[in-house]
């Protein structure tokens, strides 16, 4: 995939759930206005889809971005729930991976309600260190819910 290609467009019939077999791809809304909000970035090895209309078989709500030249695998729903059935470490696996990213995603909601940008940041750079050199500091900061200065003020506190 080329930098700046889509896989999901909001109003797609959201057919597919990814795995990053290369580069980084942010996964997104955007609001009424036009805002964006990063829900997501996803990178060699991390699996991505509009996971709400993927599993429903409904319209996509989310966007998908290529942020780097990249290569995707993907499954169809029913490809998943095949595999699912006939093999129970696939189910196993799949059950796992889901868990993970339930946890993954509850500590991001815990953590942009309760923490400062200051917590935010470290966190992400201690759980993405490698992003921090793959990634806009534009898009870092759209992530952590806080502006590009204030951002650039905790990046050279570092």
């Amino acid at each position: 995939m080329r930098k700046n290609q889509y896989l999901i467009h909001e109003g797609d019939d959201v057919k597919y759930e990814y795995i990053v077999l290369s580069g980084i791809f942010k996964v997104f809304y955007v609001d009424n206005q036009g805002k964006e909000y990063i829900v997501q970035f996803a990178q060699e090895n991390w699996w991505m889809s509009d996971y709400q209309a993927f599993f429903k078989q409904a319209t996509a709500t989310m966007f998908i971005e290529c942020m780097e030249e990249g290569e995707v695998l993907y499954s169809t729903l029913q490809a998943r729930e095949k595999l699912s059935a006939d093999l129970h470490k696939m189910e196993h696996f799949f059950r796992v991976k889901l868990t993970n990213g339930y946890i993954a995603l509850q500590q991001r909601i815990k953590l942009l309600l309760s923490s400062t940008p200051q917590q935010r940041y470290e966190e992400f750079c201690k759980l993405y260190p490698n992003l921090i050199q793959r990634i806009p500091k534009k898009f870092i900061a759209e992530y952590l819910g806080v502006t590009r200065e204030t951002l650039s003020r905790l990046y050279s506190d570092k």
